[in-house]
């Protein structure tokens, strides 16, 4: 018989604030944290505008300054936001229970900053100025094998590159590792640190990211029938999940229950999704049926959602195509206008923000969003966090490669 797995921590970094509570303010309250970038000069650049982390400093987190500069910036969000979902969970990890104690948290795009900053030394300075920490900081598997280091988790560990849908993978493959026996309790998510003048102009040149300069916090507007594609985003969203006997057993709180886990391949291009959406409708699919919770009793559906025009047309047609009827007495939307889209942490980010949803009853606006398309006419949830006892909340993730990946979670009973 399989175990039963609990959401029992969040810690949560994001444009809206460091730290669970001041984001979730924030994002209920309709606001955004994107805004022109500050980070680096963007003069005459095309896209000059991200959801930036404010005012993070990892020092101010128990990291040893002498080890800052050994870290990626993405693995500093996700040591930090470990430590945020550790302490809420009041999960000590310790002799007794570190060998049941695993990692998969990952991005899509890793220590990227790390790369842009050496190349340029080895092409300034020559190859005897590249860091010897180059590649222990830049590798997307650093920010599991580092929460592994700082905090003596010695279980499984891993991380997933599946682009965007990074997180939700690790997720799902978490919830997995308990259910199943392998562990009995998993630090998982994703991470991102990707608002860099490489990562940022790559995406630009594929025609992907917003070009609203002049208005950054309106500028990412999922499912708005001008939308003009995605704001990038960082941050990180780590989630505490446990075996529900040991979570029981210690007093734990709990914030959800996991239950469902799909994902699938489109088998069809580097970057765009089938126009059908039928990957995306096979994940949500197999999610709800590895939960064995019926169509009609999905309340919530925190939508991919990017407000590139392609994706979001695509994601509700895969939405209406599996819940017939039913699609349009769901709640849909995305925080991406209010977060950006960080890539590889978008799905941590999302699986801590329905967990949250489920625990308070408050699901979080679509914002930006006054007149949508003819095919794009599902609830939304427009610019207005409404209240409602949601029973049964999804998260989707869709990621370049055809990479669809879809987690379920149910409000706890006992």
């Amino acid at each position: 018989m399989m175990k039963r797995v609990v959401v029992t921590g969040l810690g949560l970094i994001s444009a809206l604030g460091i730290g669970l509570e001041e984001s979730w303010k924030k994002l209920i309250a309709g606001e955004t944290g994107i805004d022109l970038i500050k980070s680096y000069d963007t003069t005459d650049q095309p896209v000059r505008i991200a959801g930036e982390v404010k005012g993070f400093e990892p020092t101010d987190y128990g990291i040893e300054k002498k080890e800052v500069k050994k870290l990626a910036r993405n693995t500093q969000f996700a040591l930090v936001a470990t430590k945020m979902a550790l302490e809420d969970a009041n999960f000590k990890i310790d002799e007794t229970n570190a060998d049941d104690v695993g990692v998969i948290v990952s991005a899509g795009v890793g220590g990227i900053e790390i790369m842009e900053e050496q190349y340029g030394n080895m092409l300034t300075k020559g190859y005897r100025r590249i860091s010897p920490f180059t590649i222990p900081a830049m590798i997307e598997n650093m920010a599991a094998g580092n929460i592994a280091i700082y905090y003596g988790a010695k279980g499984p560990n891993r991380s997933i590159v599946t682009a965007c849908a990074s997180g939700t993978h690790s997720i799902g493959d978490g919830f997995d590792l308990i259910r199943h026996g392998r562990a009995k309790a998993m630090i998982v998510g994703g991470t991102e640190a990707s608002v860099t003048q490489f990562c940022i102009n790559s995406f630009a040149n594929m025609k992907a990211l917003s070009t609203r300069n002049e208005t950054p916090k309106t500028a990412s507007r999922p499912f708005s029938k001008d939308r003009d594609g995605f704001v990038m985003g960082e941050g990180a969203g780590i989630l505490i999940l446990e075996e529900l006997e040991s979570a029981l057993a210690r007093g734990a709180k709990i914030y959800a229950e996991m239950v469902g886990f799909g994902d699938t391949s489109d088998a069809n291009h580097i970057t765009a999704p089938i126009e059908t959406g039928e990957g995306a409708t096979k994940a949500m699919r197999a999610a709800l049926k590895d939960a064995n919770i019926p169509l009609e009793d999905v309340t919530y559906i925190n939508a991919h959602g990017t407000s590139t025009p392609t994706n979001d047309i695509v994601e509700t047609r895969a939405i209406k195509a599996l819940f017939g009827d039913k699609a349009k007495s769901l709640y849909v939307s995305s925080t991406k206008g209010a977060t950006g889209h960080a890539l590889g942490g978008a799905g941590g980010i999302e699986g801590v923000i329905i967990a949250k949803t489920i625990a308070e009853g408050i699901i979080p606006p679509t914002i930006n969003l006054h007149e949508t398309e003819e095919e794009c006419d599902l609830n939304y949830v427009p610019n207005k966090a409404i209240k409602a006892d949601v029973k049964v909340a999804m998260s989707n993730s869709l990621g370049f490669g055809g990479h669809n990946s879809v987690i379920v979670m149910k409000k706890f009973e006992k």
